[in-house]
């Protein structure tokens, strides 16, 4: 696979599932808990996250590295991936999901206390508004604009070329 010219003796042999799996069966070697594994993202909202290596890092086929390059640097791709999403979801995933609980909270708390009542409000007052608002035009705007339409429709516009 590399740019080397002579063979050697050594080679690297390794199951092509274990190299595809996640980190996590190769850092632990246990059994997992539960058989099925849960879907935690069921309505698919953070597919774009869903990064392997070959999306980062892929060698075309004119150019390769060394064999045991690419596969330890697979490795650690992985390996990082997978303790720095845990040490930060250990961090931060409690303090977001209590800020979270509470934006929301409130969200939900003036949406449905303040603003739909607000909203049904204006909606009961509308159809008086309207015909206020109507006479309103009818009164003053409407006149005012059919007689500077009367005056502007007197001026004419003729373009001459030299």
């Amino acid at each position: 696979m590399g740019l080397e010219k002579e063979k050697a003796e050594t080679s690297v042999i390794m199951d092509e599932d274990l190299f595809n799996r996640s980190i996590e069966p190769i850092l632990t070697k246990k059994e997992r808990l539960y058989s099925t594994e849960q879907d935690r993202d069921p309505n698919d909202i953070n597919s774009h996250l869903k990064v392997e290596f070959e999306d980062i890092i892929a060698e075309p086929s004119s150019t390769h590295s060394f064999d045991s390059v690419w596969i330890w640097s697979h490795a650690v791709f992985e390996l990082l991936k997978f303790i720095f999403y845990r040490l930060l979801t250990t961090l931060l995933a409690i303090p977001m999901a209590f800020v979270a609980g509470i934006v929301f909270g409130l969200l939900s708390c003036v949406h449905i206390w303040v603003v739909m009542p607000l909203v049904h409000s204006c909606m009961m007052a509308l159809p008086s508004i309207q015909v206020i608002w109507a006479s309103l035009m009818d009164m003053f705007v409407g006149p005012l604009f059919h007689s500077i339409g009367r005056v502007l429709s007197s001026i004419n516009v003729k373009t001459v070329q030299n």
